[in-house]
């Protein structure tokens, strides 16, 4: 099991260096990276170097972009979310930009938890208008709470590759039940769907050998699509439809 965990591993990170691309722009370098936003269009990050490290950001493109559709993170609770998202992945917020300072040593995952941090905000906040009351990982939370399951929220696990990923909920191992680990996907796509996979499979050997992992996808809107659900189950991780949640509430629950 090791060696295919490895193998997919290793396969993950020969696709993400073939798909990059590098170019100058002034005085920064644009990487423009495989990672699609909402409007399938590919993610770019900018870097310099400053005082002998590195500084990498979005350049606004992330909050700049969720505000013209007309979601704005004015609200406290928003505000909040926002930030545990970004602190969750060492992300510091500079106005409008998402950045990371970064050593050479450190430039790899570092870069990683941007494109990540990108990922999930645009994620989290993406199909949120000014007339919704509530975000689809609020409204898992409320759900959890709603039937006493117990859970600890947004936890940071370090994978083979040295990256870390960031997961909503982990429902701690029971007499009835292994640790069940989880995540929200709210606009889900075939981008989302490779980050879960890749962050599950790069965690998984580290974790007792019998936890599962959970994707909760929002379906209210629309159907999941058939290549998402596919991703995700032919590597493991167990996808539950926002509108059939009540069919996992015993195993989550016990």
């Amino acid at each position: 099991m090791i060696n295919e965990i490895q193998g997919l591993v290793n396969e993950y990170a020969r696709w993400l260096r073939e798909k990059t691309q590098v170019r100058q722009v002034d005085e920064w370098v644009e990487i423009t990276t495989p990672y699609l936003d909402r409007h399938n269009d590919y993610l770019q990050i900018y870097t310099r170097r400053r005082n002998g490290d590195y500084i990498l950001t979005d350049a606004g493109y992330i909050l700049q972009d969720l505000e013209l559709s007309g979601c704005k993170l004015d609200s406290p609770k928003r505000r909040a979310l926002l930030m545990i998202t970004l602190n969750g992945f060492g992300v510091k917020l500079n106005k409008d930009r998402l950045e990371v300072y970064t050593s050479v040593a450190s430039f790899a995952p570092s870069k990683h938890n941007l494109i990540q941090a990108m990922l999930a905000v645009n994620d989290l906040f993406g199909l949120a208008t000014p007339m919704t009351t509530s975000l689809f990982y609020e409204d898992v939370v409320t759900w959890l709470d709603v039937h006493d399951i117990r859970y600890a929220s947004n936890v940071k696990f370090t994978g083979q590759s040295g990256f870390d990923h960031l997961f909503d909920f982990i429902i701690p191992k029971s007499r009835n039940q292994p640790e069940r680990i989880i995540k929200t996907i709210n606009n889900p796509s075939r981008n989302t769907a490779q980050a879960v996979a890749f962050a599950w499979i790069d965690i998984k050997e580290a974790r007792p050998p019998d936890s599962k992992a959970y994707a909760i996808q929002n379906d209210s809107e629309r159907p999941v699509p058939g290549n998402v659900l596919d991703a995700l189950n032919n590597y493991g991780v167990k996808t539950v439809s926002w509108n059939n949640r009540e069919a996992v509430v015993k195993e989550l629950a016990t």
